[in-house]
C-alpha cells in the first residue's frame, strides 16, 4: 500500500513590530538594554516578545516631506542645505530615500534613490518648486494639503516597503484644503508601520505672527508623532534644522525591535493600543500607540 502524502501544515503568523527608543530622566538614548527589560502591553495585556534586535540593520526608508506653500517660500533654502546633510549621512548602500513637496498638491520629487548624487539632484528640484522661482509662481493655487501629503506617501511609497520606515515633516503644521483628515493620515502611517519625526519650521511673517495658527500648527505635528512613536521638534534660532537633523539620525541608528503575536486571535482588522514599558523606572521608551490587527480575508 503506497504511503499517503504527509499533511500540509499551514502557519499563520501574524506579527507586529514595533520600533521604539528609550531614554533616561536626562533624555539621553540608552543603547544597552536587553529584552527582558522590556514590557510590551497590548490592550493592557502582556505580550510575548518573540524577536528582539538592538541597533538593528534593518534597512531604513525614508521620506521627507517639504511644506512648499506660501508661508514656507522663505524658508526652503535653509531646509534643502540641511537635508542634504543629513541625507548624506543616514542614508547608508541599502537604505533609500524619496522626496515629496507639497502645498495646494502633493508632488512626488524624488524616488528611492539611495546614491549621493541622485539625492543632490532631487533636492535641487525641491529649490527649483519654490513658488519664489517657479514660473507663473504668483498665480499659483493657495492651499497646504498637509494631510494628503502624509497619507500619500505612508499608503502609497510606504506600505509595501520592508523593514524600518520613517516620515520626516518639515511644516507649520497648518492644512488648507486637503481631502483626507488628520485621523486618515494617522491611520495610513499606523497601517506603514510607518513613524514620523515633525519638525514645526514656522515663519514668523506667515498668518501675521498670530499665535492661534502657531498653536494649531503645534497640536497638529505633536499628535502625529505621538501617535506613530516619532517626536516633536521646533526648528527656531536656538535649534537650527542641521541640530535637529543630526538628533533624528541619531534616534534612527539607536531603536530597539519588539516583534510579537498577538495573544488575540481574532483578525478583525480593529485598532489596538500598545503599550511599551521597562522594567527601570528612571527609563522612557517612545514608541507607537497602536496598530491594526490583520483583517480576515473575505471568503471568495
Amino acid at each position: 500500500m503506497p504511503a499517503q502524502d504527509a499533511p500540509t501544515i499551514r502557519v499563520d503568523v501574524h506579527l507586529v513590530n514595533v520600533l521604539c527608543s528609550v531614554r533616561d530622566r536626562r533624555g539621553a538614548l540608552v543603547n544597552n538594554l536587553k529584552q527582558d527589560d522590556f514590557i510590551l502591553l497590548e490592550e493592557d495585556r502582556p505580550q510575548t516578545v518573540r524577536h528582539f534586535e538592538r541597533e538593528t540593520g534593518l534597512p531604513l526608508t525614508v521620506g521627507l516631506l517639504v511644506d512648499t506653500s506660501n508661508s514656507q517660500v522663505r524658508l526652503i533654502d535653509d531646509e534643502r542645505r540641511a537635508a542634504t546633510q543629513f541625507f548624506a549621512q543616514v542614508i547608508h548602500p541599502r537604505d533609500t530615500a524619496f522626496l515629496v513637496s507639497f502645498d495646494a498638491r502633493t508632488k512626488l520629487l524624488m524616488d528611492r534613490a539611495s546614491a549621493p548624487p541622485a539625492i543632490k539632484t532631487g533636492l535641487e528640484r525641491l529649490r527649483d518648486d519654490s513658488p519664489r522661482l517657479r514660473k507663473g509662481g504668483t498665480g499659483r493655487p493657495r492651499g497646504t494639503a498637509l494631510y494628503d501629503a502624509v497619507y500619500f506617501a505612508s499608503h502609497e511609497r510606504l506600505r509595501s516597503e520592508p523593514g524600518r520606515k520613517a516620515i520626516v515633516l518639515i511644516t507649520d503644521g497648518m492644512d488648507v484644503g486637503s481631502k483626507l483628515g488628520i485621523d486618515d493620515a494617522i491611520d495610513a502611517a499606523q497601517k506603514a508601520d510607518t513613524i514620523i519625526y515633525s519638525i514645526y519650521y514656522v515663519d514668523s511673517k506667515a498668518y501675521g505672527g498670530a499665535e492661534w495658527a502657531n498653536r494649531r500648527g503645534r497640536s497638529v505635528l505633536l499628535d502625529m508623532s505621538e501617535q506613530t512613536g516619532g517626536r516633536f521638534f521646533r526648528a527656531d534660532r536656538k535649534h537650527p534644522l542641521k541640530q535637529i537633523f543630526n538628533q533624528i539620525q541619531e534616534e534612527m541608528r539607536s531603536q530597539y525591535s519588539l516583534s510579537f503575536v498577538s495573544s488575540d486571535e481574532k483578525k478583525d482588522g480593529r485598532y489596538r493600543r500598545l503599550q511599551v514599558f521597562l522594567r527601570q523606572p528612571d527609563l522612557k521608551a517612545q514608541a507607537r500607540k497602536g496598530y491594526y490587527a490583520a483583517k480576515l480575508d473575505a471568503a471568495p
